[in-house]
């Protein structure tokens, strides 16, 4: 018999997402055809092999060939292999991988190959015991028949299916212990493989250093030395076999603006006059020198920029002086280098003065991670800043559910009936209709929540974290409980705005995890949905790369004339963890929910998951370049969200069990949140220690080593300008420039 239904299961669910199986070919289509764009068009390879232009390794296809060649590829071989970039990304085992995009890359794309390690197996065990369970009972078609109640194949196959107070139930809840029994089996392996990583990228990179320097905050003030000096004789006194030498940390955002403004009238000069270059008339082009460029003065764009640029000239160097000789210039902190990074770890991982708030100290981040305008910040606003955006994120949160309900509200055919009853003869239309109820609430979704992670790291930004790898764990992390609270729990409660936000707010915390349970079922088409338009269909664009192929191209044509210029014209920026993560940690959320409610959504789950490690694999090949390296630091993060998550599914079975008035099944559930939060205790204290303290044995081992090959090593030239400030330098680079452009 189980064959028989298991079958049975098969052609039903084939039958009921067809459609959508072939929405997704129409994406998968479109992906190979413009990822073969690189191959097609070999103006386009700087885009899609940035990474390796960008190391020298290599060369432009349009530089040699006939000039036809330059814009069409004619070989025709390359057309029947354009599809063997899939096999090529996989192909690069992983210390290779390490050594050629860095630890945090190589562990980034674990998290997907992780998912598919937990929700395969999980996936294949449920469609073989939980489906057939759910399909061969009979109460949707009993409540069909008496209450008129209308259901589809897909919730025939959810434990909505199942009776209340039915002996099946009792299945769903073994299932959901070995479900959890499986995926703490995989997150203690990959916790402690990543671990074991991260100790040995350490014992075995090249000197970095942030590995000799301690960022010292809360200098307390002397009236009778300058910081520079304080932070000297504090650290000879204190330190005196193992300091070496000491950065004060200056307020230079004003003169980081200056230059920032002054590249910003370079490129349009530089626009300016490649454009009357390449003008066949020979007319100057003009310029509104008010708003945006859209009233004010008119003048000559090319006098203009030209006057401004030597404005700003003259005002940087007089910036600059006044920075370097002002007092009020120099923040209460500094860069604190050691000898050894024995002598480092003992000064970032140990309190420094007998009163706890000041000479604070910690590890620095690497020079390309330091996040330097926020270290202008002086320390005690921190506090006052954090407890703001605190707040600010509450509401964020909250009334977000307004506009995102009412959103939900129109993309629904009862919603538009009752907003925009002219619209009802359209509505009636089947194609209409099946295009509102299924893609429209997730595009709509999707539309809402595209600037949120500009909004978060603005937020992150004035909360005063002084790395980009913090600043993007912050946003991150409030960018997974945004959609916790919006698009997973504001999905779920059905009704208009006002009354989600009052339900979330007064109903009571003990019957929240029923009415949730209740509504999940309801919801499980709308999740499919939402994964395709905002998973499926997002992999897709990831790797058609539009706008910086668009970027590439604009910047290729008005503003690059050096090789620097086409360097900084195909710079691919970074993997975007914190866009990235919390999307991930959201799917890893409904597969856990629904692996016991509805098992057919894990198979969306599934290819999300095979699709983002393929393209992504690739785009760390070959496109994405590092933009600082934080030795997986953000591993314990990861861990704590699934485990989050894995929590959450268990409460929310609970609650829909509590639906089904299953009395017996229910209370054996509640083992299961209280072990895997001893579970969660037992990862934290036994495997976080790696990723926020450098052990003193390993730190003495790397010295004593690096001692041994190169006995006349002079770490203090390796660390004098380490830190300090780009914008000094890129201020000294200027000084050495000449003037690239004559004037026509």
């Amino acid at each position: 018999m189980s064959p028989i239904i298991v079958t049975v299961v098969v052609v039903v669910v084939v039958v009921d997402i067809i459609s959508v199986l072939c929405e997704w070919l129409r994406l998968k289509q479109q992906l190979h055809v413009f990822q073969g764009n690189a191959v097609f068009n070999p103006c386009n390879d700087r885009v899609y092999f940035a990474k390796w232009y960008l190391k020298g390794e290599r060369g432009s296809p349009t530089s040699s060939g006939t000039f036809g060649s330059k814009f069409v590829n004619l070989d025709y071989r390359s057309y029947v292999r354009f599809l063997n970039w899939v096999p090529e990304a996989l192909k690069m085992p992983e210390p290779e991988l390490i050594d050629h995009a860095g630890l945090d890359s190589a562990v980034y794309l674990r998290i997907y190959l992780m998912g598919l390690k937990i929700f395969v197996p999980i996936a294949f065990v449920a469609w073989v015991i939980l489906i057939p369970i759910n399909w061969t009972d009979d109460t949707l078609d009993i409540a069909g028949k008496q209450a008129n109640i209308t259901s589809t194949n897909i919730d025939k196959l959810s434990i909505s299916n199942i009776p209340d107070r039915s002996h099946r139930l009792w299945t769903h809840v073994v299932m959901a212990y070995a479900f959890t029994f499986w995926t703490c089996c995989v997150l203690l392996r990959e916790y402690e493989k990543v671990a074991t990583m991260r100790l040995h990228f350490l014992a075995t990179e090249k000197r970095r250093p942030d590995k000799f320097t301690a960022l010292v905050r809360n200098v307390p003030p002397d009236p009778e030395e300058s910081v520079s000096e304080l932070v000297e004789h504090f650290f000879l006194a204190n330190h005196p076999d193992h300091y070496l030498t000491h950065q004060v940390v200056y307020d230079a955002n004003k003169l980081a603006k200056l230059v920032k403004k002054k590249k910003k009238m370079d490129n349009w000069l530089v626009y300016y006059v490649n454009k009357l270059e390449r003008s066949k008339t020979s007319v100057r082009p003009f310029i509104k020198t008010g708003f945006l460029g859209l009233w004010g003065k008119k003048a000559d764009a090319i006098e203009h920029y030209q006057s401004e640029t030597v404005t700003m000239k003259k005002e940087i160097p007089e910036e600059r002086e006044r920075v370097k000789n002002d007092p009020k210039s120099v923040m209460a902190a500094a860069f604190v280098s050691f000898k050894s990074r024995w002598g480092a770890a003992v000064c970032a991982q140990t309190q420094q003065s007998r009163n706890p708030t000041t000479w604070l100290t910690e590890w620095a981040p690497e020079p390309r991670d330091v996040y330097w305008p926020n270290l202008a910040i002086p320390y005690v606003k921190l506090t006052v800043r954090k407890l703001i955006m605190a707040v600010a994120f509450v509401f964020l949160t909250l009334f977000s559910l307004i506009p995102i309900a009412f959103i939900q509200s129109l993309a629904s055919v009862e919603g538009l009936k009752k907003e925009a009853p002219f619209l009802n003869p359209i509505v009636k239309l089947k194609l209409i209709k099946s295009v509102i109820t299924g893609f429209l609430p997730g595009i709509a979704l999707k539309l809402f929540l595209i600037f949120l992670p500009m909004i978060l790291m603005m937020m992150a930004k004035f909360e005063g974290y002084h790395s980009r790898s913090s600043l993007e764990r912050r946003v991150a992390s409030r960018y997974y409980l945004f959609s916790l609270m919006n698009v997973f729990l504001g999905s779920i409660f059905v009704g208009s705005a006002f009354d989600q936000l009052y339900t979330l707010i007064h109903q009571s915390a003990n019957v929240i995890p029923e009415t949730i349970g209740f509504a999940i079922p309801m919801k499980a088409t709308f999740f499919m949905t939402y994964i395709m338009v905002d998973g499926w269909a997002g992999i897709a664009a990831e790797i058609l790369m539009l706008l910086p192929l668009i970027l590439y191209h604009f910047k290729n044509t008005f503003l690059v004339k050096t090789d620097k210029d086409r360097e900084e014209a195909m710079a691919p920026g970074s993997i975007g963890f914190h866009v990235g993560e919390p999307r991930i940690q959201l799917y890893i959320l409904l597969g856990f929910v629904y692996s016991t409610v509805t098992p057919v959504l894990l198979l969306f789950i599934i290819i999300f998951f095979g699709l983002a490690y393929a393209v992504f694999r690739h785009q760390i090949v070959n496109v994405y370049s590092q933009e600082y390296e934080s030795g997986a630091a953000f591993w314990p993060d990861v861990h704590g969200r699934i485990v989050c998550a894995l929590i959450i599914s268990q409460l929310i079975l609970l609650g829909l069990l509590s639906t089904k008035r299953a009395a017996l099944a229910t209370p054996f559930l509640l083992i299961l949140p209280v072990s895997t939060i001893v579970f969660y205790k037992y990862c934290a204290d036994r495997f976080e220690p790696a990723f926020v303290r450098y052990p003193l044995q390993e730190a003495k081992m790397k010295d004593d080593l690096e001692h041994a090959r190169d006995p006349d090593l002079n770490v203090r030239d390796y660390l004098q300008s380490a830190y300090v400030h780009p914008v000094f330098k890129v201020c000294d680079e200027d000084d050495e420039d000449k003037e690239h452009y004559s004037i026509v």
